[in-house]
This record gives C-alpha cells, structure tokens and sequence, in this order.
C-alpha cells in the first residue's frame, strides 16, 4: 500500500509498505480522508509536532475511513463500520493515564498515520460515526476534540467578551466552539481580508487586524483570548491585551526554540492567567457529536482537496494551507 512519509530535510516522498492484516484488537480501516495539520507543516518544516520527530515518519493523523478488518480481540467493531480515529494512544497502566491524563502518557505514540491507505489503531482509538456524517467531515474529529479540551481547560462562561487570534483551519473550528460557548461578543484578530470575511460568517462579532486590536483593548474588558497561530509576536500581544481577571489560551503550536516574554507586572496587577492545551483527552467523541448535529461548518474552512503525491509539493510552497484546511483523499468515499 501507498504511504507518505517525511524523510528529513524538507523532503517528503510516497512509499510503498506492507499491507498486513491486524493483530490483537487493532481495527484495519481504508483510510477515506485525511486533514494536512499544521504539526505536519511544523514536522517537515524540521521541528517537533506534538513529539519528538525522528525521520522516516509517515504522515497525518486527522483522518477517517470504513473498517476492511477486525483483529480477534477486537469486540466493537465489524467490516463495513464507518468511523473515525483518535491518533493519540495511551498505554492506561501509567500514573498519568490512571489519573485520566493520556496525553501526558510515558509511551504514547500516534496510532493512526493518515496519510497511508490503511491504518490499524487499536479498538479504544476507534470511533464509529453515523450514517449522517460524511466521512470527509469526520475527518476533523481530531483538531475539533483537540479545540475543545482547550475552551474545558479555560472554563469559558457565558456572557463574555473574546478575542481570538487568526483564521486558519484550527482557528475556524475554535470559532465555531466559541459561538457556542454563548459568549456576547467574539472579536478576531486576523491580517487578511478574506479571512475576516470569514470570521464574520461564522459567527464573530466583528472581525480587526493587529493594530486594531490594541485600541478596542484599552476600551473594553477581554475576558478570554485565544491565539491559534503560534506566533511569537501574537502571542505576545494576546498576553498583552487580557483584561483583568483575563484568561489567556496559547493555543497555536509556536517554534519549540523560541521564547515569548511578557510583562509580569502588568499580568501581575490584571491577574490574568496563562494556559496552554496539549492534544485531545477523552474528547473525540464529543467532538463527533458537534459534527454528527451540525454545529460545525467543516465545508467553509477546505481550501483543497489533494492526493498523496501532489502533498509533497504543497508541504513546500503552502498555497493551499495558508487559506484554510488541506484535505489528503485516500479512497476518498463520503
């Protein structure tokens, strides 16, 4: 079978590797779709996702398809069930998953690399979806259960005032998350004009650059602001502009080797308070709820639909994923 792997050096290139039947409770599934995430872009690019890249990778993790085969433990699915995974396995045995915390497992791995025909994550990894749900769609169960454990973590209350920075595929599906949330008023930082279009389309209130910002911050009180770009400079200003009693999400995956700097005192006198979200805990299924009624967008927020070797040239020049979400169709059913 086809797989695309990240080599080392910013090169990527379309391999062919066995094509097995699965072992234990592992769930053999025909990958239909899978999203290009910006740790992919972060991985080829030289630098760590959410682990220590060690090249050859295969790539992608955001991904869905239709189950060919069941391993002999396996009790929860069958052939022909539609699903989608959750990349990210924890062992269960570990202090940190005893206490609920997969993501901070001593032996996670991913367990779903996308950006291959089959994949073979293990039945409790495994999410099956309903016939309503097109499986292009159920591929953003990942980077939507992911925005989700960021709002849990922030406790987003009702009736407040956010600013979210940037408007890319992460930073759509946060806003979404956000208009659901019953905030009063969702104010997006973005630089392009396209993308403040559609900021307003999916429900904030209004839509600013940068420099903007900086003014409206002085007049009103930011409960909440969450960057999803990974800036430095933005994650600076996002600090910088939290009001009192403010809550700052630092969503946006930055450059391992460089450092933000705020000013202590300032937070010191707002009392603001600094998170960051790492991965998607025990949230996949909420997210394929949100998909499965409707509440998420996914359509507005594709820029392209490529296969596997056409993604190693958008991994280098990035047309499609600076406008949005980069879809990688494998067999490409709905």
């Amino acid at each position: 079978m086809k797989a695309g792997f990240y080599i080392g050096d910013y090169k990527y290139e379309v391999r062919d590797i066995p094509n097995r039947e699965p072992k234990e409770s592992e769930v053999k599934i025909k990958v239909a779709w899978c999203g290009l995430c910006g740790t992919d872009i972060h991985k080829f690019q030289g630098m760590n996702g959410a682990s220590v890249v060690i090249p050859p990778i295969i790539l992608g993790h955001e991904c869905s398809g239709v189950v060919e085969a069941v391993g002999p433990d396996c009790t929860l699915f069958k052939p022909g069930d539609r699903v989608a995974c959750d990349p990210s396995y924890g062992c269960g045995k570990c202090n940190w998953c005893k206490q609920g915390f997969p993501n901070f497992c001593h032996e996670r791995h991913g367990v779903a690399k996308g950006f291959s025909e089959y994949v073979y994550p293990p039945e409790k990894n495994v999410y099956l979806i309903s016939d309503s749900l097109d499986l292009k769609s159920a591929a953003f169960t990942e980077p939507l259960s992911c925005a989700v454990h960021g709002l849990d973590l922030i406790e987003m209350e009702s009736g407040k005032t956010v600013v979210m920075y940037g408007m890319g595929a992460i930073g759509s599906l946060m806003l979404q998350l956000l208009s659901l949330s019953g905030a009063a008023k969702i104010i997006v930082v973005e630089k392009e004009a396209e993308k403040r279009k559609l900021a307003i389309e999916l429900g904030a209130s209004e839509a600013v650059n940068d420099m903007e910002i900086e003014d409206i911050s002085q007049e009103i009180n930011v409960d909440y602001v969450i960057e999803c770009i990974g800036l430095k400079k933005t994650m600076e200003q996002a600090i910088r502009i939290a009001g009192k009693k403010g809550k700052v999400l630092l969503f946006g995956l930055g450059n391992p080797d460089e450092f933000v700097s705020f000013n202590q005192f300032e937070a010191y006198k707002k009392e603001v308070s600094i998170y960051t979200s790492y991965l998607n805990p025990h949230t996949s299924q909420r997210a394929i709820n949100l998909l499965e009624e409707g509440k998420i967008d996914t359509k507005k927020i594709i820029s392209a639909e490529l296969n596997l070797d056409e993604i190693g040239t958008e991994l280098q020049n990035l047309t499609h994923s600076k406008k949005g979400k980069v879809m990688v169709y494998l067999s490409g059913e709905y």
